[in-house]
C-alpha cells in the first residue's frame, strides 16, 4: 500500500485502517505511523484502532500470530484505558482464545481500570467459550457491583452463558429480572431450553415473544427435530414459510432432519427446491443436511451427487456420506470414501468409525473391519467406545465368529452395555449357539429387564434345540412379569399420505385389503416352493 503525504492529510488513521484487507497492510500502515510521528498523537486511541483492525482483517496466518501482534501493540500503549482493555479482550474472544481474554479482564481489574457496559459482554463470552460457570458467576457479581446488570447487552450475555452452562433457572432469573428484553434475550433462553430437551418451555417462551426473527423460528424447529418431535418441527417450519420469514440454515437443516426421520420425501424435496430457487449458498452445514436427508429416504445416488458437488466438505459432511452408504449396504464403496477422506486430510472421529464398522457389518467385510478397529486408537487417535465394541460384536456374531466376539468382550476395558451383549446375542440366534446365547441373554436381562425381545430370541433358540422345558420356563417368565416384545413400527408414504404400521395391530382403515394382499403373496410363495 503506497501512502503519500497528501493522502495522510485527507484521511484519518481510522479511515486508512478500515481500507486494510490484510495483516501485511496493517503492518505497513503501523510502521508509517511510527516513522511519521502520527502514532504519538493520542497513542492510546490510535493503537486501539490498530488493535481493532487486526481483529477485522481476514487471517492469512495462524490466529496465534495475529494475537501475538495484537498483544505487542497493546503493551506499547501507555496507561491503557477501559477502551484499550475492551479491545484486547474482544480480540481474544473473536480469535478463540478465551482464557487469555479472561486473564486480560483480571489484569484490567488489578490495575484499577474500571470496566464499562462493553467489558462484561466480552468477558462473559469468554466464560461461555471456556465453559467456566464459576468464572461467569464471578463476573456476574462484579456486574452487579458496578451496576451494569440492568444493561441489555450485559443481561443478554448472562442469559446466554447460564443457558449454555445448563443453569436454566439462573438464566430465567436474569431474564425475569431484566427491565429491558429484546429478541436476543428470548432467543438465548429458548435455545437453552431447546438444547436441554425442554421444548415445551421453549415453545411457551416463543409464543410470548412480542417479535420473532428467523433465529427464533430456527431455534425452535431445531429443538423439535432433536427431541424427536418431527411432525411439530415440520408444522412449525411450514408456518414460518407461510409468514414469509426467510429461514436460516439451522431451520432448513432441522426441517430436513425431521423429514428424514419421518421419511417425508416430498416435503424434503420442496425444501431442497426452495434452497435452489432462492440461490441459498449450500455451505458444509447445509450440504450435510441434504446428504443425510436423501440417504435416509432411500435416495443414496442423489446423496452422492450432492456430496460430490459440495465445495465445503467438513467432517460432518463426510460422516453423513459414510453413514448413508452404511445404511444402504455399500460396504466396499464406503471403504473407498473413507480412504478418500483420509487422503483429503480430514481426521475421523467416533461417528466416522461407527459408520464404517456398521457398513462392514452389513456387507460382511470382517477382515477390513478388524483392521480398522485395531487401528482406531494407534493410527487415528480415536478412542474405542461401547458403540464401537457393539458394532464389532454384531459383525463377528453375524459372521459366526461367536467365540472371537466373546473374547473381545472379555478384553474390553469397560463393562459391556446392552448394544454389546445384544450384538453377540443376535449372532448366537443366527448360528444357534445356545450356550453363549444364555450368557449374553443374562447380561441383557440384567441391563434391560423390560425388553421382551431377548425372551423371544431365547425361546426360539431353545425351540430349535428342542429344549422344550426351557421354552416353557421362558414363556412362564414372560407371563409372570407381563413382559411384551416391543412392537416394530414402519412408515411408508403413498400419494403424499404417510401410513404408519405397528406390528400386530389392525388400526389401519384398510387393514382388510392389506391382509388379503399379504395372504395372496404368502400363498404364491408357498406354491412356488
Amino acid at each position: 500500500m503506497v501512502i503519500t503525504d497528501q493522502l495522510i492529510a485527507y484521511k484519518t488513521i481510522n479511515n486508512l485502517l478500515k481500507q486494510c484487507k490484510t495483516i501485511k497492510q496493517i503492518h505497513q500502515l503501523h510502521a508509517h505511523f511510527i516513522t511519521t510521528g502520527l502514532l504519538s498523537l493520542n497513542p492510546c486511541h490510535n493503537q486501539s484502532k490498530i488493535l481493532i483492525a487486526i481483529t477485522t482483517v481476514k487471517p492469512t496466518s495462524s490466529t496465534t500470530i495475529l494475537l501475538s501482534y495484537a498483544v505487542s501493540v497493546f503493551y506499547n500503549i501507555p496507561n491503557p484505558s477501559t477502551f484499550c482493555f475492551n479491545t484486547i479482550i474482544r480480540a481474544h474472544t473473536l480469535l478463540s482464545s478465551p482464557l487469555n481474554a479472561f486473564l486480560f479482564f483480571s489484569q484490567m481489574r488489578s490495575v484499577s481500570v474500571p470496566p464499562d457496559f462493553h467489558s462484561f459482554p466480552f468477558v462473559l463470552k469468554a466464560c461461555s467459550q471456556l465453559g467456566s460457570l464459576s468464572s461467569a458467576q464471578a463476573i456476574h457479581s462484579q456486574a452487579l457491583k458496578f451496576g451494569f446488570v440492568s444493561d441489555l447487552f450485559v443481561s443478554n450475555s448472562l442469559i446466554h452463558v447460564y443457558s449454555v452452562s445448563h443453569r436454566l433457572r439462573d438464566a430465567h432469573y436474569v431474564f425475569d429480572e431484566s427491565s429491558h428484553r429484546d429478541v436476543v434475550s428470548y432467543n438465548a433462553l429458548i435455545d437453552g431450553y431447546a438444547k436441554a430437551g425442554d421444548v415445551a418451555k421453549a415453545r411457551e417462551l416463543f409464543d410470548k415473544m412480542p417479535f420473532r426473527d428467523s433465529v427464533s423460528w430456527g431455534t425452535l424447529v431445531s429443538g423439535y427435530a432433536k427431541s424427536g418431535q418431527c411432525k411439530e418441527a415440520i408444522k412449525l417450519f411450514h408456518e414460518m414459510m407461510e409468514l414469509n420469514i426467510r429461514p436460516d440454515n439451522i431451520a432448513l437443516v432441522s426441517a430436513l432432519s425431521a423429514c428424514a426421520q419421518l421419511g417425508e420425501l416430498e416435503c424434503g424435496k420442496r425444501i431442497h427446491d426452495y434452497i435452489e430457487h432462492n440461490r441459498i449458498r449450500v455451505d458444509s452445514f447445509l450440504s450435510t443436511g441434504l446428504v443425510d436427508f436423501y440417504a435416509k429416504c432411500g435416495y443414496i445416488e442423489i446423496a452422492i451427487e450432492i456430496f460430490e458437488s459440495s465445495q465445503g466438505k467438513n467432517l460432518c459432511t463426510w460422516n453423513a456420506m459414510l453413514v448413508g452408504l452404511a445404511m444402504h449396504g455399500h460396504g466396499q464403496l464406503l471403504l473407498d470414501y473413507f480412504s478418500r477422506m483420509i487422503k483429503a486430510g480430514v481426521e475421523p472421529d467416533g461417528v466416522t468409525f461407527l459408520g464404517v464398522l456398521v457398513g462392514c457389518s452389513h456387507a460382511g467385510l470382517v477382515d477390513e473391519a478388524r483392521k480398522l478397529f485395531d487401528k482406531m486408537e494407534s493410527a487415528y487417535g480415536v478412542s474405542r467406545e461401547l458403540k464401537h465394541y457393539g458394532c464389532m460384536a454384531d459383525l463377528l456374531g453375524r459372521a459366526g465368529l461367536i467365540k472371537e466376539a466373546m473374547e473381545m468382550i472379555k478384553m474390553m476395558p469397560m463393562s459391556g452395555d446392552v448394544s454389546v451383549w445384544s450384538g453377540l446375542l443376535g449372532g448366537c440366534r443366527i448360528h444357534g449357539n445356545v450356550e453363549i446365547a444364555e450368557q449374553a441373554a443374562e447380561h441383557v436381562m440384567e441391563l434391560k429387564p423390560e425388553d421382551g425381545g431377548v425372551y423371544k430370541i431365547m425361546a426360539d433358540l431353545y425351540a430349535n434345540a428342542e429344549r422344550w422345558e426351557d421354552v416353557v420356563k421362558i414363556r412362564t417368565c414372560m407371563d409372570a412379569g407381563k413382559i411384551k416384545k416391543i412392537a416394530g413400527c414402519s412408515l411408508i408414504q403413498l400419494n403424499g399420505v404417510m401410513h404408519e404400521f405397528v406390528a400386530g395391530d389392525d388400526l389401519h382403515p384398510r387393514t382388510d385389503e392389506i391382509y388379503v394382499v399379504l395372504n395372496a403373496i404368502t400363498k404364491h410363495q408357498y406354491e412356488a416352493c
